[in-house]
């Protein structure tokens, strides 16, 4: 490393890792003495299972590029965008030693971008925004109206893309959280989520649409890196990919059946008398999608009504702490190992990278390490062939040359 290291930060998902993600990675490689990524667990933001591991995506992410890679814990990865984002950002920042938080936007400005987030935080939105959710309207409805009364319609059309609004979710956290790192985005490429696209001539796939092949056996090693690629069909020969959430269906919806309306009520961010027609919703579906569908209205979208039958389903409680308690490794390299050095002298939090190093963590980090392995055991269900119970424990920290 040089002198005077510059230190890089990437929140992902990588589920699985394409061309755009390898182009974020590289991007961000070429200012950076190290990249560190924070991760996703085994459950994802879109309230499902992710498509393999969290140990499997985190050593392709490390084969492709990344220093290190850390995990999200589950109340902050199976969130909405701004706790997703919060969460994920607070980790980095906790480090104390992070520069730069790289991320990839439909729109490639940072400047617009962060104008945006500040805007989102100020007392003149939420003045704009409150009569709109009054009158019932969904809130990323209100959202944009409430931005393009103030800003106008260029600024609102930044809230439509799904990359643009989570990097303005990056980019409040770290206007919340006072933090130094300098945000910086590249353009997005490749196809955009949930496209029909022709196989033949897109190269560069959204991480949707190789889900999709994923799990119906197409054949993906033209459209992924090689090192990703070679993860995922060694996972699947061992019996570890794809997941499936249909797997668990059944058990899902009989642990929905035994809860209650008051019960249903403590769930994350479940308001308005949301557990009232969720509740109604599980005593008539007979399938997970018929669920979503019975619930899901204008104002309660289909990815927040999965992200609470996951909730329900995994017990991920509503009170957790304001920040992850903990920064808990998944793989590095030797760049990584040497970072590491660096952050144990600046880091805020504890620094985790084997199972038994909770035991000198806080009581809020063991209880949270304990819901992250019953939600490992449960993904595990997910899988074609399910490893035992303890899978978070007896796997350890992957090291790559």
């Amino acid at each position: 490393m040089s002198e005077k290291p510059v230190f890089s930060g990437i929140v992902c998902e990588f589920n699985p890792l394409h061309y755009g993600h390898l182009h974020l990675l590289q991007t961000a490689r070429r200012f950076s003495d190290a990249v560190i990524c924070v991760m996703s667990g085994n459950w994802v933001q879109r309230g499902e299972p992710a498509i393999l591991s969290k140990f499997a995506r985190a050593k392709a992410a490390v084969a492709c590029g990344a220093d290190l890679v850390a995990e999200l814990p589950l109340p902050w990865a199976c969130a909405g965008a701004e706790k997703f984002a919060f969460g994920a950002v607070s980790l980095l920042e906790s480090l104390g030693c992070i520069q730069s938080l790289w991320f990839g936007s439909e729109c490639g400005d940072v400047t617009e971008i962060t104008k945006t987030a500040q805007l989102l935080c100020s007392q003149a939105f939420s003045d704009k925004i409150s009569p709109y959710l009054k009158q019932g309207v969904s809130f990323a409805a209100a959202r944009q109206m409430a931005v393009a009364s103030i800003c106008g319609e260029k600024a609102a059309r930044l809230l439509v893309s799904p990359n643009n609004i989570l990097g303005i979710e990056y980019c409040k956290a770290l206007y919340r959280l006072q933090s130094s790192m300098i945000p910086k985005t590249i353009q997005r490429v490749g196809s955009g989520h949930d496209c029909d696209v022709d196989y033949r001539t897109e190269r560069i796939l959204s991480a949707s649409q190789l889900r999709k092949m994923i799990q119906n056996g197409q054949d993906l090693a033209n459209f992924l890196p090689q090192d990703s690629y070679t993860v995922i069909q060694e996972e699947m020969k061992q019996g570890r990919c794809p997941a499936n959430l249909l797997r668990l269906e059944r058990a899902i919806l009989a642990k929905l059946r035994l809860l209650d309306k008051q019960q249903l009520a403590t769930l994350p961010d479940i308001s308005e008398g949301l557990e009232n027609r969720l509740y109604q919703s599980i005593q008539k579906a007979q399938t997970l999608d018929e669920l979503y569908e019975m619930t899901k209205s204008k104002r309660y979208s289909h990815a927040r009504i999965r992200r609470l039958v996951m909730a329900a389903f995994l017990n991920i409680p509503n009170e957790v702490p304001h920040v992850p308690p903990y920064f808990r490794i998944l793989a590095m390299n030797h760049t990584g190992r040497e970072f590491l050095r660096t952050a144990a002298s600046s880091s805020r939090i504890s620094l985790v990278s084997r199972s038994k190093d909770f035991a000198q963590c806080s009581e809020e980090a063991q209880q949270l390490f304990q819901l992250e392995q019953q939600a490992t055991d449960l993904f595990a269900l997910s899988l074609p062939i399910p490893p035992a119970c303890g899978w978070d424990c007896w796997q350890g920290i992957q090291i790559l040359s």
